[in-house]
């Protein structure tokens, strides 16, 4: 039951090779198109998943708890794709979001900076500067995302099981390699561990999803660990309406059979005030 998480920079002709991947081992893809087919069942809108999918946030401000709300659906969505395992995860930063599955296979896919602008101007059709400057912005956005969401460096080699060069290898030799991979004997069995710690996943990002999308709740200072359905808070919230609110949403998610609660309520200042 692997599931395999492909990262990759724009102009390697990794979606290519993920759906091949995808074909030869008959796992289900999911990638952008797959997202917007699934995202109306998590209350997730096509234009709302543009807004949001790998970027980090562009300012401090009233907009973020929106744009982590949003975020956080599409990660619940990739973590209950992943329920049965057997599926290849297109990007988003699923080798961060499922870290400490033994099932889990990590690819990156690289190229040269210019051989990628000659690539993806070709397939696109598109001006080599403007090429450019298209694949500039997207390793900054895919980079922030996994430094500002992840706290890990994007081309850290270090997070991954594979990283191949698609300069170098055939598509054909690279998709071997990966197939051969996912057959590997450590990644068939999907223990009982790791799939307990995915439900524990899956139970927390539906706490958090729930308690972004509140009007009632801050959730900036606290965080929520979940283990067996058992549900544990710590950190300050501003006041105890606060509290009692985090506290009654959270044993409204199905799933949750205890909640600890080690908030501590701390008055604070607005950093604007009104005067």
């Amino acid at each position: 039951m692997a599931i395999i998480t492909i990262s990759r920079q724009m102009g390697t002709g990794a979606h290519q090779i993920a759906t091949d991947v995808a074909k030869r081992l008959k796992y289900p893809l999911i990638d952008d198109g797959k997202i917007i087919e699934l995202a109306g069942a998590y209350g997730l809108s096509k234009e709302e998943i543009q807004w949001v999918d790998e970027k980090p946030p562009v300012a401090i401000n009233d907009q973020d708890r929106r744009y982590a709300a949003l975020l956080s659906g599409i990660e619940l969505l990739l973590l209950e794709c992943c329920r049965h395992g057997n599926v290849v995860i297109y990007g988003r930063g699923a080798q961060d979001l499922l870290t400490g599955l033994d099932n889990l296979l990590r690819l990156r896919f690289v190229a040269p900076f210019d051989i990628r602008v000659e690539t993806f101007a070709e397939r696109e059709w598109l001006d080599p500067d403007l090429a450019k400057t298209l694949i500039r912005k997207s390793d900054h956005q895919r980079s922030g995302f996994i430094s500002y969401y992840f706290e890990r460096d994007w081309n850290d080699p270090l997070g991954y099981d594979l990283v191949f060069n698609t300069c170098s290898l055939t598509p054909g030799s690279i998709v071997e390699s990966i197939v051969a991979a996912a057959r590997d004997p450590r990644l068939a069995p999907a223990d009982a561990d790791s799939l307990r710690l995915l439900e524990d996943k899956i139970l927390c990002k539906k706490i958090e999803t729930e308690l972004l999308r509140s009007g009632s709740v801050e959730y900036l200072h606290f965080r929520a660990v979940v283990e067996k359905g058992n549900v544990t808070f710590s950190g300050h919230v501003h006041d105890e309406a606060e509290r009692q609110s985090a506290l009654s949403i959270t044993k409204g998610v199905n799933g949750v059979l205890r909640v600890i609660d080690h908030l501590q309520v701390v008055e604070y200042r607005r950093y604007r005030s009104e005067k």
